[in-house]
């Protein structure tokens, strides 16, 4: 356990980054789902409309360095390639 002061400081920002951090990461995890739902029951629209609302979620994930910014990236192009196989 943390004895000195600046130690304990730093314990306790970890703490609350590590609860922020695994609330973006809920809520990046929660919009592809949506996506790759609409995909899965092919409706178009749905999907984009899905997506549109993700990709600044997965955005923020990558600033935020939940995720890397090329896994980012690669996410978002990776399910707008599959909403465009659909047509």
């Amino acid at each position: 356990m943390a004895t000195h002061k600046s130690a304990e400081k730093r314990a306790r920002q970890t703490k609350r980054r590590t609860a922020v951090n695994g609330a973006r990461r809920s809520r990046m995890r929660g919009s592809i789902k949506k996506v790759e739902e609409a995909i899965t029951a092919g409706d178009k629209k749905a999907a984009l409309a899905a997506l549109r609302a993700a990709q600044p979620e997965i955005q923020r994930g990558s600033v935020s360095r939940v995720i890397a910014k090329n896994a980012a990236a690669r996410r978002v192009s990776r399910l707008n390639a599959r909403i465009k196989a659909m047509a």
